[in-house]
């Protein structure tokens, strides 16, 4: 007799999604699909704001990457305007940028994913969260606590507040970086950069001590897409795209962002309010490629900072083609990310000219449409507007990073599901796996879920004694 499982809620991820996995009459997986049961609709609710107003309207899509929704949306504002920033502008955000990198996945890897990394797959859950990591190695689970701290400690400095910031404004910033401040990080920075080495050598030794489960947890070929500069390296706040096929080979590149329709298209389903991206040129769903951590490490030739870059090519080594398939490689490449983000930290808190005061251009609306291309923490961001002549908004696209993933973690789920579950054998331990591979691409369902979808919606009345009286069906 056929069987289906729902694992709901997901847990230790930002926003609300659910699995649910059938069997077949053998008690085999047949089919898993990962259902984001919550709508929050942006793209819609948008329309006629002014542009000027959507850097602060769009980071409250997420109370985890406001700074990444802050800074795309201020992009697409700036190309409405049709300006070039100023170089110590350019350098804010850049600063703001990689101190939401450093604590975004920083918070993801101490609080969300290692658990399963220090205490394992089956250890009890009731100590296998944040508290049983603590326990169990105290002086590095607050070497994390501090790293997050210190990217949001910058973050509140530019933009008043660790949690939806207003720091950039369209043609620029709107205050100054003060001189005392920028003395205090960069006093601290070179101890940031070596708890974030640690935090690399604890998931190189894990890697190190279960190459198995790294390289075959949840792992199949897809294609990879995020920023490169002109040197080929991670470029997280600029660049172009490039996309690789499942074969580490580049199938474009150079992509100004502001031609993403030529290479991206979109399918809502109507078991998901998340839209599901893929490569227009192999169509849906073969079209499938992955972005974050794992897609910019793979399609990257290097880093841009010499410790994450000797990081990188030992990343590389370990795989064909330098190209990583197992899901389990995002948290690994996380933290190389998290270690060059410090490191950009450094460089440009050692520029004395981000404390300038020529932070801003002022113009009015030269173009009819706008696009904001950036990488957050967990992948390629995407703000597209259409405007009138007076700048309010008449159309939307968000892009979203998770929603990128979305076929890949559904793959992931089906994967991990199939490979553990034979004979209608279930248990605790098995469903956490489905949950680790949904982890591993630290989706944000909140940011996410802006397609409109048909998902039904059900309306039960009840009477007094709580008797159903009438199920109602959209």
């Amino acid at each position: 007799m056929s069987q289906k499982i729902v694992i709901e809620p997901v847990t230790r991820i930002e926003g609300h999604g659910k699995v649910t996995i059938e069997l077949n009459d053998k008690g085999n997986v047949d089919k898993a699909t990962l259902h984001i049961t919550q709508v929050r609709g942006f793209e819609k609710f948008c329309e006629n704001r002014l542009f000027w107003e959507m850097p602060l309207i769009t980071p409250r899509i997420c109370g985890i990457c406001p700074v990444s929704h802050h800074l795309a949306s201020v992009k697409a504002g700036d190309a409405i305007l049709g300006v070039t920033l100023t170089d110590t502008a350019k350098k804010l955000r850049k600063l703001i940028h990689m101190a939401q990198i450093l604590q975004s996945h920083a918070l993801h890897f101490f609080y969300l994913a290692s658990p399963e990394l220090v205490l394992g797959f089956d250890a009890d859950p009731a100590t296998r969260n944040v508290v049983g990591v603590i326990g169990a190695i105290p002086e590095v689970a607050k070497k994390g606590v501090a790293l997050r701290s210190y990217g949001q400690r910058i973050i509140q400095t530019m933009g008043d507040k660790r949690v939806h910031p207003n720091a950039a404004i369209p043609g620029g910033m709107n205050r100054a970086f003060p001189e005392d401040k920028r003395q205090e990080f960069l006093g601290q920075i070179d101890n940031v950069i070596a708890d974030c080495q640690l935090a690399v050598n604890i998931v190189k030794d894990y890697a190190a001590k279960n190459a198995d489960v790294v390289l075959n947890f949840a792992s199949f070929p897809s294609g990879y897409l995020g920023l490169v500069d002109d040197k080929g390296n991670i470029e997280y706040y600029d660049g172009v795209l490039r996309l690789k096929d499942r074969e580490g080979a580049i199938v474009e590149d150079g992509v100004d962002p502001k031609n993403y329709l030529s290479i991206i298209e979109e399918k809502v389903e109507d078991w998901s309010y998340l839209k599901s991206p893929y490569y227009k040129k192999l169509g849906y769903p073969a079209g499938m490629y992955r972005v974050g951590p794992l897609g910019r490490v793979n399609v990257a030739d290097r880093c841009s900072t010499l410790l994450a870059n000797e990081e990188i090519a030992g990343f590389k080594k370990l795989v064909n083609n330098g190209v990583a398939q197992g899901s389990m490689f995002y948290h690994y490449a996380r933290l190389i990310e998290m270690l060059n983000a410090a490191e950009e930290i450094k460089v440009l808190l050692s520029d004395d000219g981000i404390t300038a005061q020529d932070i801003w251009v002022r113009a009015n609306v030269a173009n009819e449409e706008g696009i904001g291309v950036i990488e957050a923490p967990r992948g390629t961001l995407i703000h597209h507007y259409w405007v009138n002549e007076s700048g309010q908004i008449k159309k939307a696209n968000l892009i979203v990073s998770t929603g990128h993933n979305n076929l890949a973690i559904n793959k992931a789920v089906f994967e991990v599901a199939r490979e553990y579950i034979k004979d209608g054998n279930v248990n605790e331990s098995i469903l956490n796996r489905v949950e680790v591979a949904i982890r591993c691409y630290d989706p944000c369902f909140s940011c996410s879920s802006h397609a409109q979808g048909h998902m039904p919606l059900e309306m039960t009345i009840l009477d007094a004694d709580g008797t159903v009286r009438q199920v109602l069906r959209s």
